[in-house]
């Protein structure tokens, strides 16, 4: 099976307040860069030798697969985060596995978890990991608020 260059994947994270939640979420993505995109959830392996990009390579409007989790809230003063990981394998043949988690919380804990969820699918797969890649946010709500943390794969 002949194989194309490898993929590309670019990690980001935002937080938003709106007039809505649909707003806040809006605001998230926009936040977060990705607001110009239409996001297909996907669930989470990266392509074998994908690398991470600093820049998102595609054109606006387009559809981007997407690994993300997202927490809303109308309640003021409460402290939200969402964060997601990228496990990257020593070898470069095999899959990588991205990790995306949000709920109450800092984002020092969220992004402890995502890790840890990282490292967990990658000892199932039996995979030795060269490096995990996390990324995380944290939003204190002010009235609807919300935060994404995102994993955008081309």
């Amino acid at each position: 099976m002949q194989q194309g260059p490898p993929g590309k994947y670019f990690i980001t994270v935002g937080a938003g307040e709106g007039l809505t939640l649909l707003n806040a979420f809006d605001a998230a993505l926009v936040s977060a860069g990705i607001g110009q995109f239409n996001l297909a959830k996907v669930t989470s392996i990266c392509p074998p030798g994908a690398v991470r990009s600093s820049t998102i390579e595609v054109l606006p409007g387009s559809i981007v697969h997407t690994a993300f989790a997202f927490f809303q809230s109308s309640i003021p003063g409460e402290l939200i985060s969402a964060a997601v990981s990228v496990a990257v394998p020593k070898d470069t043949r095999l899959p990588g596995l991205i990790m995306e988690y949000s709920g109450r919380g800092h984002k020092s804990e969220i992004e402890d978890i995502v890790r840890k969820m990282a490292q967990n699918g990658m000892e199932m797969r039996g995979y030795d990991i060269a490096k995990i890649e996390s990324m995380a946010v944290e939003h204190r709500v002010q009235k609807k608020g919300c935060v994404i943390a995102a994993v955008l794969l081309w």
